[in-house]
């Protein structure tokens, strides 16, 4: 189909108008060596040091934005790998760290404090109610609220990963209640904290093996995938609590843990994930950790029931 004579005119004109803009742009912009001569020494003094004292308050502001400042926030898994991560990156925000895991989480503490955090440590099963809500006891005797509930607990390295009809059916049991139903009994053992303090952050770690399948661990497509329904049957029931609750659906990150599951393939693992990305590399812990600071912060205090993919661009939702 022809264009009109005046769409044409319209075009040339709007040309010709970017053009002019340009070209005044150019005008506008001395050559550097001419904008130096014309410039008297004191002047040029005086620009570069309000540039440093600008570039000095936004260093400073960067250094004390503190986002998580006041905050108590409380990471399941929090032991080694990302787990540990999560707790040091929310710790030099300004919040307060309940490391809580099956396993001693002393490391952990020692890490945030050291870089002077505050964290305690408490032993956890997620998949028991009791020890769930004793967690939450104890994060209010030592700190008098709870904000961030980061559900890292799974099981993941060393399960045995097989043909589905060939998977071990107590593993399969066993991966059902860390990975499911500790996430709804941490959950459930913070809300009421959280609503009577006014709102607050879960945030539920997912995978991107619930999106396309992961071979040989149905298991654990099965629970992660399950993970997403939960966020999202969770956000639409407390949202009028002003808590959030949001997954998040990162990659393989190159953990211990991952290696353990992978075991002697692991480098071709590796290889395998970085080509199938858009962003052809491995995740990094700290690919994960911005992330993670975003929704634990009020920055995301309007976003719930929401899936982030954190992936290098290997799905689209």
């Amino acid at each position: 189909m022809n264009a009109s004579p005046n769409s044409a005119k319209v075009r040339v004109a709007g040309f010709r108008v970017a053009s002019a803009i340009r070209s005044a742009g150019k005008l506008m912009q001395p050559p550097l060596s001419q904008s130096f001569s014309k410039t008297r020494s004191s002047d040029f003094l005086h620009v570069l040091l309000r540039d440093a004292r600008y570039t000095s308050r936004a260093n400073q502001y960067l250094d004390d934005s503190m986002q998580l400042a006041g905050k108590v926030a409380i990471v399941t898994g929090a032991a080694r790998g990302l787990g540990r991560a999560y707790c040091e990156a929310m710790a030099r925000e300004g919040a307060a760290i309940v490391a809580a895991d099956i396993m001693n989480c002393e490391e952990t503490v020692a890490s945030v404090i050291a870089a002077g955090g505050n964290a305690i440590a408490i032993h956890l099963d997620v998949a028991d109610a009791q020890s769930c809500e004793a967690m939450a006891i104890q994060t209010i005797e030592a700190f008098g609220r709870i904000d961030v509930l980061i559900n890292n607990a799974a099981l993941y390295a060393g399960l045995k990963g097989a043909r589905f009809e060939h998977l071990d059916e107590a593993q399969w049991d066993r991966v059902m209640q860390v990975n499911i139903k500790g996430t709804w009994l941490t959950s459930r053992a913070v809300v009421a904290d959280m609503r009577a303090g006014g709102g607050g952050s879960i945030i539920n770690i997912s995978s991107l093996a619930a999106m396309f399948g992961l071979p040989y661990g149905l298991d654990y497509v099965a629970s992660k995938s399950a993970v997403i329904g939960m966020t999202r049957g969770m956000a639409r029931e407390l949202g009028a609590d002003q808590i959030r609750v949001n997954a998040v659906a990162p990659s393989a990150v190159m953990t211990e843990g991952t290696q353990e599951f992978f075991g002697e393939k692991f480098d071709k693992a590796k290889a395998v994930i970085a080509d199938n990305q858009l962003i052809p590399r491995n995740l990094e812990t700290e690919d994960l950790t911005g992330t993670i600071m975003y929704l634990a912060s009020d920055a995301s205090r309007f976003v719930t029931g929401q899936t982030h993919m954190v992936d290098g661009g290997s799905w689209f939702l």
